[in-house]
């Protein structure tokens, strides 16, 4: 299969995403920077002044959320242009640049909690009830009150705001390698044709039918990140020795409980996850030997994990893509999928197309006051619905909480993020195995789902572990290099495995240098899984027709932060403080593993 990228500007603007929807050309950008940058003065002029009484502090609130959205759009723009080319210079300046104001602005208002500190609870209370303008402030009071102990003064926290820009460096580094310097030779067809193997590329290769092309393309991506392995290595060890900085001057007693304490996550759902996973390694252990089974192989091996199990996989054309998710999604109502609908045409919301210098993976972005935005590289294929579906689970997540919310609670959790995007893969997944009976469209799809599992139920869990892990030895003072990181996941996979997959350890050992995102953002990996589990459990309620789990389910994606994640899964119907969640989505994973062996058994 040849994949030829062309250059970003080969792709027809109907195909990116709509930049000028934020600002209408760099000149309109440049002079919102300016206009940014000035009003930071302003806000500076609050300080010592937010207990002047409840007037002066409604002003403030309002000063701060007019300047989150403003260095948001700021920021927002510059990052679409540097995540769709990252070898754009001009793109990397600007983004830079964005980087810089964005963390001058935290810096700035660094001394307001404090100063809310200082004027006492019962006082701020008592304001919140006298003016009008500070009546949803509630929920922002409980959570600074719990957080209190580990707010610092004003001086240290302008110094940690100031520290935002130069912190970033680490996964900025680690990401320009991925995307814009690491040189990927050429992977090869069993009939000794090359083929290009790049970020936008190499998913589709890893589930080609040739074996010799997904291996070779496994070996090259690899390879080509183990050869850089000492300068990532030293990248996330940086990283990692700043979430221990920030976690020790806080007073947290690991970088764990630093991560979950921001959001009141019970360290206990972290860990009941992991030993859940572990229980349940006996089920990736049938489904890699039913793979090995069916594929006729001797012995399995990474690259074989999407290898297609049916003669021919469907071809799903973008066009087809999008109107399988409307109409996987309609169970939501019509306001739901008008909105969608809106999206994926004129808004253009979505960036589609594989091009050169194009960022890894795909992911969804945006900020109150913009659209939400997707980037990703579509391939024609079930896994790219999949992908689409996902990506647009968060943006209309975003969507919602932005026209719900004020600023201030419109940035929710990742903890609930991963709920809505898996929502809608399993939302889409149960509408296609309902609609088409064949049997190889049904492989096709159970095959998609249990990639997806994969990732969120047996790679993000063996990350997380490896996360746990390498914080754990940095905040004890032990040293992290490159041969430690691959050993250490090296050991994790092989237990994962348990035999039924081949390890070629410097290649399976490298694969935490694949992940320039998920393992730089503190203990983000392990939300995969957790919300994959609660998705399951809100489809079920939805999918059983009770317009109540609708509504609860749309209301859940309106909260934002305007409660604590744990509570706003729980209204929604999931309680993730108890098993029973993770417990169903390993069933429900059995489940896929039992349904796939009776179709390709047959």
């Amino acid at each position: 299969m040849a994949v030829e990228i062309p250059p970003r500007s080969a792709i027809p603007a109907e195909h990116r995403w709509s930049t000028e929807s934020i600002f209408e050309s760099d000149a309109s950008w440049e002079a919102g920077c300016k206009e940014a940058e000035g009003r930071l003065a302003h806000l500076a002029g609050f300080r010592g002044r937010l207990g002047e009484g409840p007037e002066t502090l409604a002003e403030w609130f309002d000063a701060l959320e007019d300047m989150l959205e403003r260095v948001g759009k700021i920021y927002v723009y510059a990052s679409m242009f540097h995540n769709a080319d990252t070898a754009d210079q001009d793109a990397v300046a600007k983004h830079d640049r964005a980087q810089v104001i964005f963390s001058r602005a935290t810096a700035t208002v660094a001394f307001a909690e404090p100063e809310l500190l200082s004027i006492g609870f019962d006082r701020l209370r008592r304001w919140v009830a006298e003016e009008p303008r500070l009546g949803h402030l509630g929920h922002y009071l409980d959570d600074l009150e719990r957080k209190q102990r580990h707010v610092r003064s004003a001086e240290v926290e302008e110094v940690l705001g100031r520290l935002t820009d130069p912190f970033h460096s680490a996964r900025a580094i680690h990401g320009i390698l991925a995307d814009a310097d690491l040189v990927f030779r050429p992977a090869s067809t069993a009939r000794g044709a090359a083929v290009e193997v790049a970020q936008g590329s190499i998913d589709a290769l890893l589930a080609d039918p040739d074996r010799t092309t997904r291996r070779t393309a496994w070996e090259s991506y690899a390879d080509a990140h183990h050869a850089l392995r000492n300068t990532m290595a030293g990248c996330l060890s940086t990283c990692v020795k700043q979430h221990v900085f920030q976690a020790m001057v806080r007073g947290h007693a690991s970088c764990l409980e630093a991560a979950l304490a921001e959001d009141n996550i019970p360290v206990s759902v972290f860990h009941a996850l992991l030993e859940a996973f572990r229980r349940h390694l006996p089920t990736w252990h049938r489904y890699f030997r039913l793979r090995r089974e069916v594929l006729g192989y001797d012995s399995l091996h990474p690259y074989d994990l999407k290898a297609p199990l049916s003669p021919a996989r469907p071809v799903v054309p973008y066009e087809q893509a999008v109107a399988w998710i409307l109409e996987g999604m309609a169970p939501l109502g019509r306001e739901y999928v008008e909105a969608l609908a809106r999206g994926l045409g004129d808004e253009r919301w979505v960036d589609r197309r594989p091009s050169q210098g194009k960022r890894a993976g795909a992911f969804s972005t945006g900020w109150p006051g913009t659209r939400p935005f997707v980037l990703m590289s579509y391939n024609d294929d079930v896994f790219s619905l999949s992908t689409l579906a996902h990506e647009l689970g968060h943006s209309m997540h975003s969507l919602r909480t932005w026209a719900s919310q004020r600023q201030i609670y419109a940035h929710y959790s990742i903890f609930v993020a991963e709920v809505a995007s898996n929502f809608n893969q399993a939302m889409v997944r149960a509408y296609l195995l309902e609609q088409n009976p064949d049997p190889e469209f049904q492989v096709a799809v159970i095959e998609e789902a249990m990639a997806n599992f994969h990732r969120y139920l047996f790679l993000m869990p063996t990350l997380a572990r490896f996360e746990l892990e390498i914080h754990d030895r940095a905040f004890r003072g032990e040293a992290l290099t490159a041969e430690g990181m691959c050993n250490l996941m090296r050991d994790l996979f092989a237990e994962g495995y348990g035999g039924e997959v081949a390890v070629d350890d410097a290649r399976v050992g490298i694969t935490w240098a694949e992940f320039p995102t998920h393992l730089y953002a503190n203990f983000y990996v392990y939300q995969y899984a957790t919300g994959i589990a609660a998705a399951h459990a809100l489809v079920q309620a939805v999918k059983s027709g009770a317009a109540s789990a609708r509504e609860r389910y749309l209301g859940f994606l309106a909260a934002g932060n305007s409660a604590y994640p744990i509570d706003v899964l729980s209204e929604a119907g999931v309680d993730l403080t108890r098993p029973e969640a993770v417990e169903a989505a390993f069933r429900a994973l059995s489940g896929m593993v039992d349904r796939l062996a009776a179709l390709v058994r047959r």
